[in-house]
């Protein structure tokens, strides 16, 4: 039988029960892989991602020894959504202008001028 690749897409988060290898994603149970926005709707520091990818492993940390299903995924993506928002607000994460399409999908953008 044939794993189950189990997944959980948010606006700009993207986790999947599987491993990379050779630039697929491969079934496996054991290890989840997060695709942080895939539409590169934010310009990324290295801080800011380090800061994400420390938030995902403490959240993958906490939901040791629980089963890794649909719903718990959905969590953790959903706290990492926070946590983007939390970054944008702050003022550490900004839009990316040349990204394709302009949405402010987590609010306009905190600005001096604008607060």
């Amino acid at each position: 039988m044939a794993e189950t690749l189990l997944k959980s897409t948010t606006r700009h988060i993207r986790l999947f029960t599987a491993r990379v290898e050779n630039g697929d994603l491969v079934p496996d149970p054991e290890q989840l892989t997060l695709d942080l926005d895939p539409d590169n709707e934010f310009l990324w520091t290295e801080g800011t991602v380090t800061t994400i990818q420390t938030r995902f492993r403490d959240l993958v940390e906490s939901y040791a020894g629980q089963p890794l299903n649909d719903y718990n995924l959905r969590r953790i993506g959903t706290e990492l959504e926070g946590s983007i928002r939390e970054l944008l607000q702050a003022g550490s994460l900004t839009y990316n202008p040349d990204c394709r399409v302009m949405n402010y999908s987590m609010g306009l953008p905190r600005t001096p001028e604008l607060l």
